[in-house]
């Protein structure tokens, strides 16, 4: 083995092995769903790249997977993309944009062969950062929500839908965007808070008794008013309900109702009601039969259901307009600054109007029934339990789900329309007119496209072969579980369930672990404008500062922005990001996969367990230069097992144990922390350590040593099976080395990922060699502490002296004085009876024994304490400055909290390392 590990060295030739082998494809039969494992990837948008948010859940998924496969499931991962209607349009028109040309110049069937070669560079990318980071799905079955069987499988779903009266096609309001021309889902929708007002706004009473008064935050849509609302128990109003109002400007009388949705106590308790460009105005208009008056365009002018004087302006120049003329007209009682929540769409960052519009409808009540039920009967379960409040919350307040959209790029609506505007639906114009025996008539197709979420709503069965009865659809599903995030479980999670039970009989999938949002370092959420966006390839193979700066600004369209972000990156990362390989960044992310908690993402910790790697690389190489060309006792069976052994063997069942029981509950940070303290601690620390006694001393049989030598190498062997779900890379190099040392068939299974996972064996647990070392490591770290303590170099030999012990600590200690000796580095040990005097001596403790370690002839106490006093003296004025620091309601009321924080921690550390060096001082005085 080299002597250092370098994952740059090995990633990239070890992973092709593994897929040229065809390791990751499923390697059972179509028998039955019993011993299979199946995860369906959420399909990645091909819209880019993937980012922390993916790697994080690949991580997880990979983990289950090779844990799942390791264990002799039927195991299949599946792989794909989704062609993202909006998100991938949106980026084809902008590279148009740049060549000063539009989707309109190219044309429909020109423009979606643009988006198609960007598809397969885009989705190119996805797949080679999927295979850097080591995922182990099933290339073989990769799908593409576009794929002509997936576009099959979602034909049949509308058609069927259709014909069974479940889709239908209405005039309702939508989220409507004005720049893309097209519905977006509420996903696609986001809330700023900002600064606004309140227009308080008089209606003429139509009898001229008077007039109300009306609060609105959007002035313009009151050309489109339908009515005036008040709460049918409000006192103020009872004697206008059923009157009439004289709407300002139109030239219309609209009524005022009743109904229980106006709040008394909110502005007048009088509310103006436009069904049409109101999500809650449009339910009570629903209510009260009231009349939809559109009033905009689809670009968001006024069009020409207003009066004369407003068509044609943008709706914000119609808002100026309205505003001056309630004013001329002296109806504009008050302007109050107000800040409200205004939505816009994510990708255009334009207003969202809620806008009455035909569209396609999927009539969702008797969908959503079932898929309730799965979840409250535990057909389904949520990890954390909690998300199912969530789901029931949505599923019960459920509406009807608009799934047309009107953009070229994505499955187009199969259904066709005659000069009279009769609507047809099948699968194919073909079968529309035998179907609806139409004969040579003229039609048109829908120009409409599905929402991308209806097609993923499929994924899960679609892409085992759906709707054909394929072997796969029998033996994946349901699959076992779905690895996504809480953004999505109604948007994604909700309609997977409802289509596929309905469609399949089955439920999609068993459990559903929701996972935490991956934010920086600082807790903010990492996007591109903030630039703190972070590429997990760059963490894998290290980036140069300037290429990151260049990375993280180009394509902004604010300089200024832009320079902010390189000048934050350059303090940052001055030296740029350096390589740590990828079983460092996926340690990380399963270290830090608790429950659904949202995780900052630090690099100092990927660069900790960056050093676990090297930890493991040279533990192999000890281990080898130990074994290689020696008797392991493959073929031997002389040998006996040391304490050290017994003991290693017992703690490592216990890990298998804690890890497996971590896992099947999705705690990764807890089997991750098992195997940590297992590894690092457990085996390298202390049994490394404990193992060279033996090998290298002539006090133990060759039995003995061979008995050590092969507990190496099975300990480590199968260490690396145990880490391998995890850590796959650097376990599969060193597996390589050591495992015909260990005895392990290879012949059949040549790689780690094919072999069977650790079993924990019960029959080794040992608790008396726990015990045993347990004590042996009291009194070396005793020793230890001592010599750190009082200063006294690590390798200088040492005699200690043993009081107050029990006749077990005795034992022990005759039992174990090679170990002691060794590990302590102890020139001499000595039992003391009861009245034998000790010289003066540093002492520590373990459990009630003493451990005296005399001082003549170690230190120069003089010159020692001459030392600590003047270490005492520094430590006092650092005392007395934080102190004050602390004592100064300046810095106390006016440093943010986190500041205030770390200086009280610094006081509390002084202050511990103070009452050391003075019991230190103590100790010497006493010499």
């Amino acid at each position: 083995m080299d002597k250092a590990y370098n994952p740059q060295a090995i990633e990239q030739e070890t992973y092709k092995k593994w897929e040229d082998n065809d390791y990751f494809s499923p390697k059972g039969g179509a028998e039955g769903n019993d011993d299979s494992y199946c995860i369906m990837i959420p399909p990645p948008n091909v819209t880019g790249s993937l980012h922390m948010g993916h790697a994080f859940q690949h991580t997880i998924m990979d983990a289950l997977t090779r844990y799942h496969r390791m264990k002799g499931e039927n195991t299949l991962w599946q792989p794909g993309s989704d062609h993202a209607g909006i998100a991938t349009q949106m980026v084809v028109e902008r590279l148009l944009d740049r060549e000063g040309k539009s989707r309109h110049d190219l044309g429909r069937e020109a423009f979606v062969d643009k988006v198609w070669e960007w598809k397969e560079h885009s989705g190119g990318t996805i797949t080679k950062q999927m295979r850097r980071m080591g995922d182990s799905c099933d290339w073989s079955r990769e799908a593409f929500t576009m794929d002509d069987d997936l576009s099959e499988a979602v034909l049949e779903t509308f058609v069927q839908l259709y014909d069974e009266g479940l889709i239908y096609r209405g005039d309702r309001l939508v989220n409507w965007d004005p720049k893309l021309l097209t519905a977006v889902s509420d996903l696609e929708v986001e809330s700023h808070e900002e600064d606004g007002h309140l227009w308080h706004m008089r209606y003429p009473l139509s009898d001229g008794s008077g007039h109300v008064i009306i609060a609105t935050t959007r002035p313009e849509t009151m050309l489109g008013d339908s009515a005036v609302a008040v709460h049918p128990e409000d006192e103020r109003y009872q004697g206008l309900i059923g009157k009439t109002i004289d709407l300002p400007l139109t030239g219309r009388q609209i009524p005022i109702i009743a109904d229980d949705y106006v709040e008394k106590d909110f502005g007048s308790g009088c509310v103006k009601i436009t069904p049409a460009h109101d999500f809650n105005d449009y339910e009570m208009g629903q209510r009260h039969d009231l009349e939809l008056i559109n009033i905009l365009t689809p670009t968001a002018h006024i069009n020409d259901n207003a009066p004369e004087a407003y068509r044609g302006l943008d709706r914000y120049e119609a808002r100026k307009k309205i505003i001056e003329d309630f004013e001329a007209l002296g109806l504009m009682e008050k302007i109050e600054p107000h800040k409200l929540k205004v939505p816009k769409g994510d990708r255009s960052g334009v207003v969202i109007e809620p806008y009455l519009t035909p569209q396609w409808y999927v009539k969702i009540a008797p969908l959503a029934e079932p898929a309730l039920k799965a979840v409250k009967d535990g057909d389904i379960k949520f990890v954390p339990e909690n998300w199912s409040n969530t789901y029931y919350h949505w599923m019960e307040n459920i509406q009807d789900w608009c799934i047309s959209r009107q953009l070229w790029w994505g499955h187009q609506i199969p259904a066709w329309y005659d000069n009279k505007g009769d609507v047809y639906v099948g699968r194919t114009e073909e079968e529309v007119r035998e179907k609806y025996n139409l004969g040579d008539i003229e039609l048109r197709r829908d120009e409409d496209v599905l929402d991308t979420w209806f097609s993923s709503a499929l994924w899960p069965f679609a892409t085992l072969g759906w709707p054909e009865k394929t072997p796969e659809l029998e033996t994946f599903l349901p699959t076992s579980v779905l690895v996504t995030g809480f953004d999505i479980i109604f948007f994604w999670v909700a309609r997977m369930i409802m289509m596929g039970l309905k469609f399949t009989g089955k439920i999609p999938f068993k459990e559903i672990y929701i996972t935490g949002l991956i934010r920086d370092e600082q807790g903010q959420k990492m996007s591109k404008s903030k630039g703190n966006v972070l590429d997990p390839i760059d963490i894998i193979d290290g980036i140069e500062l300037d290429a990151l700066v260049e990375k993280r600004t180009t394509g902004m369209m604010n300089p200024k922005a832009a320079e902010k972000i390189a000048k934050r990156t350059r303090k940052q990362f001055p030296d740029g990001i350096e390589a740590y390989g990828t079983d460092a960044m996926r340690f990380t992310f399963c270290a830090m996969a608790s429950t659904s908690r949202d995780i900052n993402f630090d690099l100092n910790r990927v660069e900790g367990y960056r050093n676990f790697c090297n930890k493991i690389w040279n533990a192999a190489r000890y281990v080898l230069m130990n074994t290689e060309d020696q008797d392991t006792g493959l073929n031997n069976n002389d040998m006996e097992l040391s304490l050290a052994d017994r003991w290693i063997k017992s703690e490592f069942q216990k890990t298998i144990t804690e890890f497996e029981k971590a896992v099947e509950t999705y705690r990764f940070d807890l089997a991750s922390n098992a195997l940590y303290e297992f590894t690092w601690n457990t085996y390298c620390d202390w049994y490394l350590e404990l193992s060279k006694p033996v090998l290298y001393s002539d006090e133990y049989s060759e039995a003995a040593k061979r008995g050590t030598r092969h507990t190496l190498v099975t300990v480590l062997e199968s260490l690396m099976r145990l880490l391998h779900p995890f850590m796959p890379f650097i376990t599969e190099e060193i597996w390589q080395k050591v495992s015909q040392l260990a005895g392990t068939k290879t012949e059949d299974r040549p790689s780690i990922m094919l072999q069977d996972f650790p079993q924990a064996d019960a029959s080794q647990i040992d608790t008396n060699s726990e015990q045993d070392i347990e004590w042996l490591k009291k009194v070396i770290v005793g020793v230890r502490n001592i010599r750190g303590e009082m200063n006294i170099a690590p390798g200088k030999p040492l005699s200690v002296l043993f009081r107050n012990g029990s006749d077990q600590d005795k034992t022990r200690l005759n039992d174990n004085k090679t170990f002691l000796s060794k590990l302590a580095k102890l020139e001499s040990i000595q039992w003391l009876e009861a009245g034998d005097e000790a010289p003066m001596s540093a002492t520590a403790l373990a459990g009630d024994m003493e451990i005296l370690i005399p001082m003549a002839g170690l230190i120069d106490v003089e010159q020692e304490l001459a030392r600590l006093d003047k270490e005492a003296d520094k430590l006092e004025k650092e005392l007395q400055r934080i102190a004050g620091k602390l004592n100064n309601p300046n810095f106390t009321d006016k440093a943010p909290e986190a500041v205030v924080e770390k200086e009280r921690g610094k006081l509390a550390e002084v202050e511990s390392t103070l009452k050391k060096v003075e019991e230190q001082r103590q100790q010497l005085k006493s010499l």
